[in-house]
């Protein structure tokens, strides 16, 4: 099988079901944006060293995230066929969060994204999956039908990969650097 089709030449590509769409539209935003954001976080995976525990479960998250996209490609099909997230997959972001926060101090006041690159690397895939939200967010505006866990779980996402980004500094002795208002 070639990697390329050339049925996408024109501005097309296809959704789940084979219905053809303009690749601006807002489904194939979407996809892309949590594309980008699975892309991240793969960089980030990468510059993990030391940490197998976190790589293992930012893997599992790369692959919730492709659950994701199959969704958003489903949405006009609805063909039944497609993996579904479930509560317990925002659960499992949950517990992950207050697991790495019994490690730092509490939050006081805005801080810069940054640190270790590892961190670093964490902060930005927290952006991406910001952007990957708020799309999510327009799509089911058109779309009421799409899985409203897919939006809790990009929204529980991004928590979890701030805090991942001060536990990894935290747990490297690199302080948090607190926003300086008046600068």
């Amino acid at each position: 099988m070639k990697i390329y089709t050339k049925t996408g030449d024109k501005g097309e590509t296809a959704l789940l079901g084979g219905k053809r769409v303009k690749k601006s539209c807002l489904e194939i935003d979407a996809i892309g944006e949590v594309d980008e954001l699975n892309a991240g976080i793969g960089l980030l995976v990468s510059f993990l060293e030391d940490t197998a525990l976190v790589k293992d479960k930012l893997e599992i998250v790369q692959h919730r995230l492709f659950t994701i996209g199959a969704n958003i490609a489903d949405v006009q099909m609805q063909l039944g066929s497609v993996p579904k997230l479930e509560i317990y997959h925002v659960q499992v972001l949950e517990e992950w969060i207050d697991e790495m926060e019994k490690d730092l101090q509490p939050l006081t006041q805005f801080i810069l994204p940054g640190g270790h690159r590892v961190s670093a690397q964490a902060f930005f895939a927290r952006a991406i999956c910001r952007r990957a939200e708020r799309r999510v967010v327009e799509l089911r505006e058109t779309y009421p039908g799409l899985d409203p866990l897919i939006q809790q779980y990009l929204n529980r996402l991004s928590d979890t990969l701030f805090v991942l980004g001060r536990w990894y500094n935290a747990n490297r002795n690199v302080p948090d650097v607190a926003w300086q208002k008046n600068l």
